[in-house]
């Protein structure tokens, strides 16, 4: 009786590890990029329209950013969403589509020419388990800036990675005014065995770059680089400096 218990036990727990993903919480990155000129109206197009609509088909919208590059900043916008499950993501990306109200707005937001140049990116998303939960400040500081950075973690060292940032990274971004938003690795292979996808929220560009060079010269930094067994990246960091836009969650 017990054996055949165990076997039960055994079959469901594989079942449950075959179908959850699917039915995790997922997170979803997505990168725009407008023709000449047409970034105000996608803007727009988000302000009064699309938010609500990802609201009403359970897409939930966390931030908005465009970069502050000189070039990007007139054509590009990245934002994160968040979706009850991968299935339930795939449905809302299909009844939005199908949505009157959105063809109706996607047509009249077009009538002088189209608003992309190209087809949206987008990166589904698992959070790291030492993912904080964000909270806006009590007031707006409009010279803020977010900073997108991806790492690409040597083979096999993704787990040492999120260890040094779960124990040690966190609290020094903390110390040397560095507000973490959130951290990610991509659901899908091959990029979720050996990437981490994180926002940090600086005051302003000035306390980016002060705050960085204090973070690499502070000694518990140094030992836990020296000690965490990471060794070097398979490439440099990627690293995104943002605006949130005025209709973002996130501030």
């Amino acid at each position: 009786m017990k054996t055949t218990i165990q076997s039960i036990a055994a079959a469901l727990l594989g079942c449950f590890a075959i179908v959850t993903p699917s039915f995790a919480e997922v997170f979803e990155l997505r990168t725009y990029t407008t023709n000449e000129g047409k970034l105000d109206a996608l803007n727009a197009r988000f302000r009064d329209h699309t938010v609500k609509l990802f609201e009403k088909h359970g897409i939930e919208s966390l931030g908005y950013w465009v970069p502050t590059d000189e070039e990007k900043s007139k054509n590009t916008l990245i934002y994160v969403i968040k979706h009850k499950s991968r299935e339930a993501a795939k449905e809302s990306w299909a009844a939005f589509g199908a949505d009157p109200e959105w063809k109706k707005v996607a047509e009249e937001s077009q009538k002088d020419g189209k608003i992309l140049a190209k087809a949206p990116e987008s990166v589904y998303m698992d959070a790291a388990d030492y993912s904080p939960t964000w909270e806006n400040g009590a007031t707006a500081n409009e010279k803020a800036v977010f900073e997108l950075r991806i790492y690409q973690a040597a083979e096999g060292k993704l787990e040492k990675l999120d260890a040094r940032f779960r124990d040690h990274t966190i609290n020094i971004f903390a110390r040397h005014g560095m507000k973490s938003v959130g951290y990610w690795h991509p659901s899908d292979e091959p990029d979720s065995k050996d990437t981490l996808i994180y926002i940090i929220r600086h005051d302003s560009a000035d306390a980016a770059k002060a705050s960085w060079k204090a973070f690499g010269a502070d000694p518990d930094w140094q030992k836990a680089a020296k000690e965490s067994g990471v060794g070097n990246l398979a490439k440099s960091p990627e690293a995104i400096y943002m605006q949130a836009t005025d209709y973002s969650a996130i501030r």
